[in-house]
């Protein structure tokens, strides 16, 4: 009898890996397929980007906390990270949605309105898409399409011994404020006529329902002559996207932790949950910022931007993906982050 391999036996990452091995490219136009935030297609002497996202109720989203006018900006949100990831500027949405007849005209109109609002921020046109029927809940699948100059294309694979490990704002935000709703929802759920008071948490809430994608840490690189060797956006936890650039690049790393910035709200609310900030910063995903490395020459440009931090550096493969701890000893560095088979 044939093996059967479970999907929780090697995880999101290993089969997509699995799926997508290397293979030969049939069409010149294909610039970059697969191992990136996006795909790069070359038509006509400018660049095209391409990236898509699904998200399924129950598994991306939960709709006991969710305004579907919040779950539209953020399902645009998301996918506008993935082009400024490679340095590109979005331009194109297309939106496809299956969802029950537990929905309503008037629902649907209230996605849309977060969809447009997003679209009308970031100068983005929503072009297309489709409609289906679903047996049970809400399943939405974007595609975006953007632009970027070839030579400016940043990849996860560049990444040079000695460069400096960067990440723009402040981590675990958005995980902790996760960790609030479901938490209120459980309480909900014991008894219905309790209210949640989240008038202490508003910033982190916000990070987790309605996030922002980095296009003004784009526009800084454009305006002070930096171009990132390597870059990704920070979706499944800072750990997780760390290793995948040393992976693309083959490199290492010794990542600080007394550098990883934790916002004020967010270490203090994970301290309510008996989670070390530092642990929640590096799993929790779902920041949406941009973890990149740059040369060192450019540190003096750099060095004064207080939207990014310097987090670490890159070593030689060899020497392994590190974390460096305030009494400086070393530890291998490990992702624990959100998997979807595990």
């Amino acid at each position: 009898m044939e093996k059967r391999t479970e999907l929780e036996e090697i995880g999101e990452f290993s089969l997509i890996e699995r799926l997508n091995p290397k293979h030969k490219i049939l069409n010149k136009s294909t610039v970059l397929c697969g191992g990136d935030d996006c795909a790069a297609m070359k038509y006509n002497d400018k660049i095209t980007l391409a990236s898509t996202d699904c998200l399924v109720e129950g598994v991306h989203f939960d709709m006991a906390y969710t305004p579907l006018k919040h779950l539209g900006y953020k399902s645009a949100i998301v996918n506008f990270s993935d082009i400024y990831a490679c340095n590109g500027k979005p331009s194109q949405l297309l939106v496809s949605i299956a969802v029950s007849n537990r929905y309503s005209v008037e629902a649907l109109e209230e996605l849309y309105s977060g969809l447009y609002l997003a679209c009308e921020k970031y100068g983005v046109d929503l072009v297309g898409g489709d409609m289906s029927s679903s047996q049970s809940g809400m399943f939405l699948s974007l595609t975006i399409l953007g632009e970027c100059d070839e030579e400016k294309i940043v990849k996860r694979s560049g990444a040079k011994q000695h460069d400096l490990l960067c990440v723009s704002g402040n981590l675990g935000a958005a995980y902790s404020g996760l960790l609030v709703l479901q938490r209120e929802k459980a309480v909900f759920m014991a008894n219905s006529s309790s209210q949640p008071d989240l008038s202490n948490y508003q910033y982190i809430i916000e990070r987790q329902l309605k996030p922002e994608a980095r296009k003004d840490i784009i526009e800084w690189f454009e305006n002070n002559n930096v171009l990132p060797t390597s870059m990704i956006d920070i979706s499944d936890g800072l750990a997780s996207e760390v290793l995948h650039i040393c992976k693309d690049s083959h490199k290492g790393c010794e990542l600080y932790i007394d550098k990883i910035p934790v916002d004020y709200e967010t270490s203090r609310t994970l301290e309510e949950f008996n989670i070390l900030p530092d642990n929640g910063a590096l799993n929790g995903g779902e920041d949406y910022e941009l973890l990149f490395t740059i040369d060192q020459k450019d540190y003096p440009k750099i060095k004064d931007n207080k939207d990014i931090s310097i987090i670490g550096h890159i070593t030689d493969e060899s020497l392994g993906c590190k974390l460096v701890t305030p009494q400086n000893t070393t530890i291998d560095l490990k992702a624990r982050g959100f998997n979807h088979y595990c």
